[in-house]
């Protein structure tokens, strides 16, 4: 199956969130939809639907009269009770959530020390995780998240990788050639998802994006059951439109 890639965009729209929550910040008495649209120079309807995830996500609130105010999450931004596990609590929720829009299980994966690991994730029931058969710190070459990883380095740390983990055949459309997968990853956008399409496990597929926030590289993956591969490039597009709150959150309180 042919999947035509587009660019995904969570940045500018985690940056303009940025902008809304700090117009609404500095009303402590309330400011409304049109009033934000005046002071950040964004559109009604951008602003309409930036407000709205800002609400989801708990960093605002509508009082009386449709204005908004900040809400208990950003009010709890500066609380140093709960440190790194507040942070990895508020983002479970938003992971979550994401599982649920998206209905597939999510992942979230950094690279750290050298090495691409999945930090956090969420599945359930009905979207059940990928059977870690091989240890995903192995296999970047053949997944959605360890590509998009990797997509982020430079090409000597892409090569260090590379080096200190050779690709390995896992199904019979995992890429084993090193200059093939450089060549693929040089080529491809950073802004554009990756896919995995049964090259970690048959029987799975799977699509990530990136999330660097700062100097942290980062990528937000989801997978699906083979049979459902219809769905993934329908899927690939709501997680980039989810991934625009978890950069945000990543924005404002770093992990």
């Amino acid at each position: 199956m042919a999947l035509r890639n587009e660019p995904t965009a969570p940045y500018r729209s985690a940056q303009d969130a940025l902008r809304v929550l700090e117009a609404v910040a500095r009303h402590t008495t309330g400011v409304t939809e049109s009033e934000v649209a005046r002071h950040t120079g964004l559109g009604q309807e951008r602003v309409v639907g930036l407000v709205r995830m800002l609400r989801r996500e708990g960093y605002v609130e509508q009082v009386a009269g449709g204005a908004y105010v900040t809400g208990a999450a950003f009010g709890g931004l500066g609380a140093a009770r709960g440190g790194g596990e507040a942070v990895r609590e508020d983002l479970q929720r938003t992971l979550d959530r994401l599982r649920d829009s998206v209905g597939a299980a999510v992942y979230l994966s950094r690279y750290v020390d050298g090495e691409a690991r999945i930090t956090q994730y969420a599945d359930g029931p009905t979207t059940p995780a990928v059977n870690e058969w091989v240890d995903f710190r192995f296999c970047a070459h053949a997944t959605a998240v360890g590509k998009s990883l990797l997509g982020q380095l430079g090409p000597e740390a892409r090569r260090d990788h590379l080096a200190r983990h050779r690709p390995a055949r896992l199904t019979s459309r995992t890429i084993t050639s090193d200059a093939l997968l450089l060549s693929r990853l040089a080529d491809r956008p950073p802004t554009v998802p990756h896919l995995d399409l049964q090259e970690y496990a048959v029987g799975t597929v799977c699509a990530a994006v990136p999330i660097t926030a700062g100097s942290s590289v980062g990528s937000l993956g989801l997978s699906l059951p083979v049979e459902e591969v219809h769905r993934l490039r329908e899927a690939a597009q709501a997680l980039n439109r989810g991934a625009a709150g978890l950069l945000l959150s990543l924005a404002i309180r770093p992990y």
